[in-house]
């Protein structure tokens, strides 16, 4: 069985994101979205509630597992038995540091590799930190994420900012 890894931060998990699942999940007999949970950041929403949000919006992708890790990515790879990673890219500056992190993985793991797979032009200037800002200031992010999605961030950005 072909078990690959889509690892992310995924706060949130957008529009180019969800292009990325539905397209590496026809590749492998068994996708996993690895949530990164990284004690150094500090995320919008915690691991679980990514995990929960990405589940809520894959529910129709059969092959797919979501379930959030730490630590390093060729281990958690290692771990699930997956031999691939998929990485979405959307511009060169992105190229440049996935593929030194493609190519130290490989140096860590020499069973795992790595595909890239580039985003459609739709969603090439996507990022979750810019829905994070416009969803901070109430914009309106419909067009960058799903619905439930985008009602979560302005939910949470609401209970920030009443304390």
């Amino acid at each position: 069985m072909r078990v690959g890894i889509y690892p992310g931060s995924f706060d949130p998990i957008t529009f180019g994101h969800l292009d990325i699942i539905r397209r590496s999940s026809k590749l492998v007999d068994e996708l996993i979205i690895g949530v990164l949970n990284n004690s150094e950041k500090t995320p919008l929403f915690t691991a679980e509630e990514r995990v929960n949000l990405i589940k809520s919006v894959t529910k129709d992708i059969k092959n797919i597992k979501i379930e959030s890790f730490d630590g390093l990515l060729v281990d958690y790879a290692s771990l699930k038995r997956a031999n691939v990673i998929f990485r979405g890219l959307r511009a060169v500056t992105d190229f440049e540091y996935e593929l030194q992190m493609a190519q130290l993985n490989h140096e860590l793991d020499s069973e795992v590799d790595t595909v890239f797979l580039t985003t459609s032009v739709k969603y090439a200037y996507l990022s979750s930190s810019s829905v994070r800002e416009i969803g901070k200031y109430k914009g309106d992010i419909h067009t960058l994420v799903p619905e439930q999605v985008a009602e979560a961030v302005y939910k949470k950005f609401d209970r920030i900012e009443k304390g």
